[in-house]
């Protein structure tokens, strides 16, 4: 599969370029099959989109906030000889979210069904007999989409082909929003079924139906909050990887990737030092990985013109804020809420089709310190506010630097409705913008998730763990199989587990063996 050199050594060696989530992870099972790993990542902490910034005394987890499915890091700890509970401390939340209409409605989602039953009954109770159909659609995805697929690998065309048949009869052709508004009457209910998949980038109105599964897993598996954020995921992850033997050099940049005959070699950095290896795992987004790490090399399929043509997820506005001396204020606001805006089908069109900043949004409000005090300094708090956005890839992108602190200002009035007054105590904040995504994680037209996950861009159709482009070079992460969010992103190095054979043994030790 990949060059083993004449060196044992050297064909012991192993580098992941970037130390998010998925290159961790891949770190962590590649060190477990006894190879020596180098994790090299541009920025000063590890984490990617999941690391966080500190400022004013408030700690900002940048990207991801919530853990579901546990077991997926059970799952990755226990391949290392290693308990994930030792290791970070998961708080699950109740409510795991709760939803605000512009009407002054509510619906607060936990994982009892006789609960979520009496939530649909008090907004439409003409829905609760399809809220129950719902809930058997989601199961039956969960059982083909997740159980089925999501860490197995399927760089193979049969991989895909062979489920098309249970795909037909789920009427993946359908997207989730139509499945929604085919089993609900109610447009509030609506949205609260079918907006998972803006967690990871897509399009409730073109994202196949396969992704009503979310609601399964956060049923089953509940909504939880790693303490010390996902930072401290992401922290404690490293450990492991050291305490493997293997090494995290931050700070440093990958200039290319290096193939000589159709293989992967090792790593060029930006000054110009290389690092040597059989085995190059890359972390990087698929866009970037093809399109500039590996700009020198002769590539087939994943040519920058494809890799432009794809269709990417949507941008992120994030506001991060601390406010002085109001824990216990609000107390509508929890840790989660998502204030739905006005609009939700039209909204959806203007940020993934039109590419237009639209006057109205929908907002996701996280307030990590009414959970975790170490946020923020005692009696103050910590938010962000994130509103889907346009890419930069549309044909009139927007102008992040003249827009961005009117478009601010638009979020603020908004979420006023929630914590009234917020503004008067401001202390710190903190904007990303697309244009940040692009510049700090090197992502294609700043998108937030890497590639939007359609029908025809997942599976077979995304970019594949195992490149098609030069042997012994990987993928892991939200741009290839099985996609973004943090389930998806670790199980991509889980599928790397299943690629990769054990590290030969060095001589030395076949010879004590012998």
């Amino acid at each position: 599969m990949f060059d083993l050199n004449s060196s044992s050594e050297t064909a012991q060696r192993a580098i992941v370029v970037g130390a998010g989530l998925g290159g961790l992870a891949a770190a962590m099972r590649l060190g477990a099959k006894g190879y020596v790993v180098t994790v090299v990542d541009r920025l000063d902490r590890v984490g990617g989109r999941g690391s966080s910034v500190t400022q004013d005394g408030h700690r900002f987890d940048l990207g991801p906030t919530i853990v579901t499915v546990p077991h997926v890091y059970e799952k990755l700890w226990a391949a290392c000889g290693r308990d994930f509970h030792r290791d970070v401390t998961l708080k699950p939340l109740d409510p795991f979210y709760t939803i605000r209409w512009p009407d002054g409605s509510r619906f607060r989602v936990n994982g009892d069904t006789d609960d979520m039953a009496a939530e649909v009954a008090r907004l439409s109770p003409r829905d609760v007999k399809g809220y129950h159909r719902f809930l058997r659609d989601s199961h039956a995805r969960y059982k083909l989409g997740f159980e089925g697929m999501v860490a197995k690998p399927m760089h193979r065309v049969w991989d895909t082909i062979k489920v098309l048949p249970q795909f037909a009869w789920l009427r993946a052709d359908r997207s989730i929003h139509a499945m929604a508004k085919s089993r609900v009457k109610d447009d509030r209910l609506r949205m609260a079924l079918s907006f998972h998949p803006l967690f990871i980038g897509g399009d409730p109105n073109n994202v196949t139906s396969m992704y009503a599964l979310v609601s399964y897993l956060e049923k089953e598996y509940g909504v939880h909050y790693a303490m010390g954020g996902v930072q401290a995921m992401a922290d404690a992850m490293a450990k492991v990887i050291r305490e493997q033997g293997g090494a995290i050099r931050l700070g440093t940049e990958v200039d290319r990737v290096d193939v000589a005959n159709g293989a992967a070699k090792g790593i060029t950095l930006k000054g110009g030092e290389r690092l040597a290896a059989p085995l190059v795992v890359s972390n990087a987004d698929a866009g970037h990985t093809y399109s500039t790490l590996m700009k020198d090399a002769p590539r087939s399929r994943w040519t920058a013109k494809k890799v432009q043509n794809r269709r990417w997820s949507m941008g992120l506005f994030v506001w991060y804020f601390g406010t002085k001396g109001t824990a216990g204020m609000w107390p509508d606001a929890g840790h989660h809420t998502i204030l739905s805006g006005p609009r939700y089908g039209p909204l959806l069109k203007d940020i993934f089709i039109k590419g237009k900043l639209a006057d109205d949004m929908s907002l996701y409000v996280h307030r990590p310190s009414v959970t975790d005090p170490s946020v923020a300094p005692a009696g103050d708090d910590t938010f962000y506010a994130l509103s889907p956005v346009p890419h930069l890839g549309h044909a009139n992108p927007v102008d992040w630097q003249a827009e961005k602190l009117r478009y601010r200002d638009k979020v603020a009035d908004v979420l006023d409705g929630l914590i009234p007054g917020f503004r008067d105590h401001i202390t710190t904040d903190l904007i990303y913008t697309p244009e940040d995504f692009r510049d700090r994680y090197l992502s294609p037209n700043g998108s937030g998730f890497s590639l939007e996950p359609r029908i025809l861009q997942s599976a077979y159709f995304r970019p594949h763990n195992v490149s098609e482009e030069a042997k012994g070079l990987f993928l892991v992460g939200a741009g290839t199989h099985p996609g973004a969010g943090v389930p998806g992103v670790v199980s991509s190095a889980e599928v790397l587990g299943k690629l990769v054979p054990d590290a030969p043994m060095p001589v030395i030790h076949k010879m004590a063996a012998e």
